[in-house]
This record gives C-alpha cells, structure tokens and sequence, in this order.
C-alpha cells in the first residue's frame, strides 16, 4: 500500500470551489461537501485572481460549459487539485479537460455520493503532479550547472591552450579565490566570454 494510502485521507476543513453556473448538480455537491466537512462556495462565470484562490483547497470545474478564460492562470496550472463534473463526453470537451489538467472526474447528475473518492484521486494526483514538477525542476536546474561549468571549462581550455583538467583546475582555484561555488565562478567566465567576445578571449585578454 501507498505510504499516502496508509491512512484515512480526511478533508475536514477544507475549502471547495464549485466554478459551475447555478443548479440541481452544485446543489447536490454543496451537501456532499456539508456531509465531508468541506466548505463550499460557488462562482459563475469566472474565478478571483490566482492570489485569492489560495484560500481553497480543491476546485470543481463544469467540463461541459468551461473555457481558458475563466481561470488566472494557463491551462494545466492548476495551484490546487481539480475534479471536473462531465455531463458531455464529446470529444472536445474531454480534450479540454484534459488540458486544463483535471486530477479526477464526477459524471453528471451528481447524486448523493461519489465526492469523497474523487477528492481521494484528485488530491493524490495534485500531489504526485506537484512532486513531479519540482523533480523535473531540479533536474533542469542540475543540468543547466553542469552545463555552465562544462562551457566555462572549454573557454579556459581555449584562452589558455590547456587540456580539460588543468582548465578545470583553474576554474576550481578561481572559485576558491573568490569563494565562490564553482558553478558561479563558471557563469561569470561564461558572462565574461559573452561580454568581450571570442576574439579576445583567443588572444588571452
């Protein structure tokens, strides 16, 4: 079993936004919700800013009458876990839910019941998302310090007609020198390089 799956999620005190147009259905979540523990509010046709959109913890979006503009931010952005009420399953709305990013799904007419799973699989799924993101983030980061120092190396390897461990050795002396990590003593050789040019840098000055 899941680690996050090892306990009962509970959703008491949560705060729900239902982005759907006045109805039978938001009626039906509202008292879910009640049933949960969660807060609820509705809004119709548009959301607040992103700013105070913080102060929820799931949205619920119509999948059947929503559009790009409705939301602050660019599709599949999402800051918190989403479920998408679908009454349609025309391919072009699924298609926008799916790029809108939508963690899980409630089929329409909601009923007495179905809410709690689908927070269980959205929550879950904002959280492996979100986890996912940063890793990725910090690989591109990692790669991107790698990449300086490799370039930084190559400029030391030209302007002083060494091989790549003396170069390497130079740029780690300068690091030192300056205190500084080695990938920010890379970067400035690089920005150094960029600023005078390659011409200067072939002639050592």
């Amino acid at each position: 079993m899941s680690p996050t799956l090892a306990h009962t999620p509970n959703f008491v005190g949560w705060r729900a936004l239902i982005l759907h147009r006045p109805h039978q259905n938001v009626d039906a979540l509202m008292a879910q919700c009640a049933r949960i523990g969660i807060a609820a509010e509705q809004a119709w046709p548009t959301l607040e800013d992103q700013e105070a959109m913080r102060d929820f913890n799931v949205l619920l979006i119509d999948a059947d009458m929503g559009h790009d503009e409705q939301f602050p931010w660019a599709p599949g952005l999402a800051p918190m876990p989403m479920i998408a009420l679908i009454g349609s399953e025309a391919p072009g709305r699924i298609a926008w839910t799916i790029g809108q990013g939508a963690d899980a799904q409630l089929l329409k007419p909601i009923g007495s019941a179905g809410l709690y799973s689908a927070l269980v699989v959205a929550s879950q799924g904002f959280r492996r998302r979100t986890t996912q993101t940063e890793e990725i983030a910090l690989l591109k980061n990692q790669l991107a310090k790698r990449q300086v120092v490799a370039e930084a190396t190559a400029i030391l390897m030209l302007k002083h007609n060494c091989d790549a461990e003396a170069a390497y050795n130079r740029l780690r002396k300068t690091a030192m020198a300056e205190r500084l990590s080695i990938e920010k003593a890379a970067a400035g050789i690089v920005a150094s390089f960029d600023t005078h040019g390659r011409t200067n840098v072939t002639n050592g000055r």
